[in-house]
């Protein structure tokens, strides 16, 4: 006769489901970097994903890597491009990623009156207007998940403009939320991670910044990819979650 501790000793462990299992994501962006490494997770996680982005050649080495549904080569910001890629998904998707565009940097006193409109509004215009194009194709529950920088939230020399143009993502995300309800938004605020675009930009000062970084973090490494996809695909599953930036920085605000 088996025992209590015999059938425990033998039973098998539940198996975890995938937490997006049949969802569908689109990644605005999803070539590389963030985006590629989300599309990645959400893969992983059991979601049908849908890349975009401005080259094809890098879009279909990426959507290789992943496995991607489909893709789309097309510059984000050109409104009539879009439009026709969101008019063309069959409905329904769940989730909606953007990892393109970003603020501007410089000096304030060194821009050009012209520049300073669309420095501060191109991020939030391109937020919007893929929110319209999008909301009719989701399902309620799904997010729409905007990227913008932990580093606006403090001013410093040379940021420029782009202080002021982050700060009205978190309300701009959380106004949507209502607007948008049931489905879902919200905000990702990243401080440094460690992407190829980060590497391209700061060229032979990249492994300083690297270095720098080890030794400053509460975390005490460099913040990757991956981090943000896990976060991103968190927000995707839990459908409590609506209205709310998450800051990812390894605790870069709380050092500097």
């Amino acid at each position: 006769m088996s025992t209590s501790q015999d059938r425990a000793s033998t039973a098998v462990p539940a198996q975890r489901q995938p937490e997006l299992a049949e969802q569908t994501v689109v990644v605005i962006g999803g070539s590389g970097g963030i985006g590629l490494e989300t599309a990645r997770r959400a893969r992983s996680e059991g979601a049908d994903v849908i890349l975009t982005g401005r080259n094809p050649d890098r879009l279909s080495q990426a959507a290789g890597e992943v496995g991607a549904r489909d893709t789309a080569a097309f510059d984000a910001k050109d409104t009539a491009a879009l439009a026709r890629f969101f008019q063309g998904l069959p409905a329904p998707i769940d989730h909606v990623m953007i990892t393109a565009s970003g603020p501007s940097y410089g000096p304030l006193l060194q821009m050009d009156p012209g520049e300073i409109p669309a420095a501060l509004s191109d991020h939030l215009l391109l937020a919007l207007e893929i929110t319209r194009c999008a909301v009719a194709k989701m399902r309620p529950g799904g997010t729409l998940l905007f990227m913008g920088s932990s580093g606006t939230q403090r001013v410093s020399p040379g940021q420029g403009i782009a202080a002021a143009a982050g700060a009205a993502l978190p309300p701009f995300t959380a106004t949507l939320a209502l607007e948008i309800a049931p489905v879902r938004i919200n905000l990702i605020a990243a401080g440094f991670v460690d992407t190829g675009l980060s590497a391209r930009l700061l060229g032979d000062k990249i492994e300083d910044r690297r270095t720098e970084l080890r030794e400053k973090l509460p975390i005490g490494r460099v913040v990757g990819p991956a981090d943000v996809a896990a976060l991103a695909v968190h927000i995707m599953a839990n459908t409590a979650i609506t209205g709310s930036t998450y800051t990812i920085d390894g605790g870069q605000l709380l050092v500097s």
